[in-house]
């Protein structure tokens, strides 16, 4: 058996979106990673960067820090385990949102795991 992984790189905006597609039959367990790296804008007061995650439309998780590194990049990362039943299909949502900085790089990743 081939173990899935699904990913989605959003690039530069601030929404990214997966579906795991519905396996016939068969309930599968994921690594779900949803990572944000932004800019820090050097001359900006009071910068933040928030990230929050939904599965099928319910938000698992969100979090806003300050942005640490003025004129560099900063980053959230969220990890969780994902269980998608049989015969139905998973929607995974990553929203970033900055002040005083920009989205570099948002990417969702679902790998399934062995057990």
């Amino acid at each position: 058996m081939t173990l899935e992984y699904w990913k989605y790189d959003a690039g530069t905006d601030s929404v990214a979106s997966l579906v795991i597609p519905a396996a016939l039959g068969r309930a599968r367990t994921f690594d779900l990673d949803a990572t944000l790296l932004a800019h820090v804008l050097a001359d900006a007061a009071g910068s933040w960067l928030e990230l929050a995650v939904e599965v099928d439309g319910k938000r698992v998780w969100a979090r806003r820090i300050p942005g640490h590194h003025p004129g560099e990049t900063d980053g959230l990362e969220y990890h969780c385990r994902l269980a998608v039943e049989a015969d139905a299909d998973c929607r995974v949502r990553a929203k970033a949102n900055c002040k005083g900085a920009r989205v570099l790089s948002l990417l969702l990743e679902a790998r399934e795991t062995a057990y």
